[in-house]
């Protein structure tokens, strides 16, 4: 071959390749490469443009978009169309990909009806991981007399439980920054239901202290991780009343577990309780894995450009996610000494965790402390027993219904003509109705004596749940707005202590 032959050869070949990859505003692939070589004194490289392949060109060939948005590579795989920029990060040249307008795989840009599903399958498990929380403390007495063990013992699997929970996010938060939330939804809530076993099945005191343990370490996504998920798919305009519904989930299986967990007990034993619940919680767990989606964006922007990398061979291929992803020993340190960080360092962090920490407190030591009020006190059966905690319930219910109050007010603020958002904003349920909390504790107080009807006790439980309601969604609120980006962080630390002084509480209850 003539060095003539062999040059046009090589320039034939580097034409194909621009073909392939380079188009530009619906023009033919030779113009546009004509048109780029042209440019090359101007520019060498684009700075920014679209990137499309496979079936997914096909299908934007017959929209107008085809012809609109700038420089447009297109592949011969399977690509959804996604922006790309050149950027400097850290010295070195990278072409980031993001989301273009009205993708459908950006979560944000899902339709109410599946984010709504979305929400109600989290908030779902959310209630049935608050009931498994709860449910155990019904079968402690009878357990123990089982087991041979102290009823000291058998409480600690309460703190045993909350205690794993507080710690967990301290650790699963960077793994879900790695993989994604669905993996670790799906996996943490199969070792959850799978722990029921060892529970109901356990012939000593310390493979039921273990199993509890293990509950919390995994039941920590129904209660911690929720809140974040809920920032992927909405806007915060938009987050008021999925963080409402959770928030009132997570303390409604808290305190309903114990209405029907004494009449199981009474009945059919202390087994019973843990085996039916994990039962119960299957089909919701097969739910889950066959229709959870991902909602974290990034991950389908992590997989877009590692199949660039793949296909073209060019490393320069990014993804936000693979800039913020660090070595998964970076990032446990950096997750777990922030979120105690702020918790010691800033005082609004520390200041609203300690609130919140005191109301979840109230719960733990209230679910210990009516048993005494109306078994031993008034000599109500295990059954009967529990059916003051449906006045817990009901105040849970009353406190949702009236934050509807709260949203009414944030977004009369949104639609203001000199609308300023800001933290605060988020606080007015707090400031309205965050005296019902100690009010029903007063009351409470001075009515549970034997010679007092029933009543009394029972009607003030009530007021102090829709207390804790108004407590834990506002200051969860207010803590994610102030903090932004760090909120998962500030929002881990109250948790931390939250979880702590709650598995505590029971142990000094009588």
């Amino acid at each position: 071959m003539t060095h003539h032959e062999d040059a046009h050869s090589r320039s034939a070949s580097r034409t194909e390749k621009e073909d392939e990859l380079y188009k530009s505003d619906g023009t033919s692939p030779s113009n546009s490469v004509s048109r780029e070589r042209q440019d090359d004194d101007k520019e060498q490289t684009p700075k920014s443009g679209r990137i499309v392949g496979g079936r997914f060109l096909e299908e934007l060939k017959t929209t107008d978009l085809y012809l609109m948005g700038g420089k447009l590579k297109e592949l011969e795989i399977d690509l959804p169309l996604t922006q790309w920029d050149v950027r400097q990060e850290n010295g070195e040249e990278i072409i980031l990909l993001t989301f273009v307008d009205g993708d459908r795989e950006n979560p944000f840009n899902w339709s109410k009806a599946r984010k709504g599903f979305i929400t109600t399958l989290l908030c779902l498990m959310t209630l049935f991981i608050g009931l498994a929380t709860t449910a155990y403390s019904s079968g402690v007495k009878p357990m123990v007399a089982d087991l041979g063990a102290s009823e000291e013992l058998g409480q600690l699997g309460l703190f045993c439980f909350n205690f794993a929970c507080a710690l967990a996010p301290l650790f699963l938060a960077p793994f879900c920054e790695l993989v994604g939330r669905r993996i670790i939804y799906v996996g943490s809530y199969g070792l959850f239901i799978a722990s029921f076993a060892g529970l109901a099945l356990g012939k000593n005191i310390a493979t039921v202290l273990v199993c509890r343990a293990l509950q919390g370490l995994f039941g920590c996504v129904g209660t911690i991780l929720v809140g974040g998920t809920f920032g992927d798919i909405y806007d915060p305009d938009e987050r008021a009343l999925p963080m409402a519904l959770f928030s009132y989930v997570a303390i409604l299986g808290t305190v309903a577990a114990p209405v029907y967990a004494g009449f199981i007990d009474q009945t059919i034993g202390w087994r019973w309780i843990e085996g039916i619940q994990g039962l119960s919680n299957v089909p919701l767990f097969v739910l889950i894995v066959l229709t959870l989606r991902e909602t974290r964006g990034g991950v389908a922007l992590h997989k877009r450009a590692k199949t660039l990398r793949k296909h073209l061979g060019d490393e320069r291929y990014r993804s936000k996610m693979d800039l913020q992803t660090r070595g998964i020993r970076d990032m446990l340190h950096s997750s777990s000494v922030k979120a105690v960080h702020m918790l010691v360092t800033e005082p609004v962090v520390f200041a609203f965790g300690l609130w919140i920490a005191f109301a979840w407190a109230v719960t733990f030591l209230f679910l210990s402390v009516i048993p005494i009020t109306f078994q031993q006190k008034r000599g109500w059966s295990e059954g009967v027993g529990g059916l003051p905690y449906i006045s817990l319930c009901i105040g849970a219910t009353l406190g949702f219904g009236l934050h509807l109050l709260q949203i009414r007010r944030y977004n009369r603020i949104m639609r203001s003509r000199n609308r300023v958002i800001l933290p605060e904003s988020r606080l007015y349920g707090a400031m309205w109705f965050g005296w019902l909390l100690p009010l029903g504790l007063f009351v409470y107080s001075f009515t549970q004596y034997a010679h007092v009807h029933w009543i009394a006790p029972a009607a003030a439980l009530a007021p102090v749940a829709a207390g804790v309601f108004f407590v834990f969604e506002s200051c969860y609120s207010f803590t994610s707005d102030c903090y932004g980006e760090n909120a998962s962080s500030a929002i881990a630390g109250q948790g931390l202590l939250r979880n702590t002084l709650g598995g505590v509480a029971p142990l000094f209850a009588a």
